[in-house]
C-alpha cells in the first residue's frame, strides 16, 4: 500500500514590530540623543497619551516639558525608561548630531530618486505617513547668526518659505523617529536606515528638496 503524500506544512512568521527599546539603543550607539514620546490611544476616548485635553498633535511630541535636558544616550537609563513605557514613542532633539528636512510625501520620494540617479549620497531617511525626512549634518550655530534658525515645529526659516510643506528641524526643534507609532496605527519605518556614514550636506539636500517641492 503506498502511503499517502507526505504534506509540509510551513509556519507562518508573525510580522513583527521592531521593539522601540532595540532601536533607541541603536541610536544611542550613533550619538544620538533620545526621550520618550506620547503615543496614541485607540480606546478611552482620548487620541494621546499625554494628559493635555485635546492634543494638537497627538502621538507625535515628547512627554516631558523638559525633553530638551532629558534626551540622553545613556543605554541604562533609557533602558529603564522603556521597561516602564514599552509603547512610548520615540523622539530625536535635532540640532545636536544631525538636522531634519522633513518633506510631503512626494516630494520627498522624488528627491530621493533624483539623488538615487545622480549618485548623491542620501544619508538616512525616514517615512513617517505622508512625510519624508532626511536626515542631514547639523548647521549647529555658525558664528553669524544669519547662517542659523531656531525651527521650532511652527516655524520656517526664511530660506524656504517660498517651498510649502517643507520644514527644517534644527536646533530646539525634534522629530518622531522609527519605530514610532502614528495615529493612523502605522509605524514610522525607515527608508534608509542610518549607517554610522558621515551625513550629508544640508545644504545640497536642500536644493533638490527645493526643487521638488515647486
Amino acid at each position: 500500500m503506498v502511503g499517502a503524500p507526505l504534506v509540509r506544512r510551513t509556519k507562518r512568521r508573525a510580522h513583527r514590530k521592531p521593539r522601540k527599546i532595540t532601536s533607541v539603543l541603536e541610536y544611542a550607539q550613533l550619538g544620538w540623543a533620545s526621550c520618550l514620546g506620547a503615543h496614541p490611544l485607540s480606546e478611552g476616548g482620548r487620541a494621546c497619551s499625554c494628559d493635555r485635553v485635546g492634543c494638537p498633535d497627538p502621538g507625535a511630541h515628547p512627554l516631558s516639558p523638559a525633553w530638551q535636558m532629558e534626551a540622553t544616550v545613556d543605554s541604562a537609563r533609557l533602558t529603564r525608561w522603556w521597561e516602564h513605557n514599552p509603547d512610548a514613542n520615540v523622539i530625536l532633539p535635532t540640532g545636536r548630531v544631525f538636522d531634519v528636512f522633513d518633506v510631503p510625501s512626494t516630494a520627498g520620494m522624488a528627491a530621493l530618486a533624483a539623488m538615487d540617479a545622480t549618485g548623491q549620497a542620501t544619508g538616512p531617511v525616514a517615512e513617517n505617513g505622508d512625510r519624508v525626512l532626511f536626515y542631514v549634518a547639523t548647521r549647529g550655530a555658525p558664528e553669524d547668526e544669519d547662517e542659523w534658525w531656531s525651527c521650532h515645529l511652527d516655524c520656517d526659516p526664511a530660506t524656504i518659505e517660498a517651498s510649502p510643506g517643507l520644514r527644517w528641524h534644527c536646533r530646539d526643534s525634534y522629530v518622531l523617529a522609527p519605530p514610532s507609532t502614528l495615529l493612523s496605527g502605522a509605524t514610522a519605518s525607515w527608508l534608509r536606515p542610518p549607517d554610522g556614514r558621515p551625513l550629508p550636506d544640508p545644504l545640497r539636500v536642500l536644493d533638490l528638496l527645493v526643487d521638488a517641492c515647486e
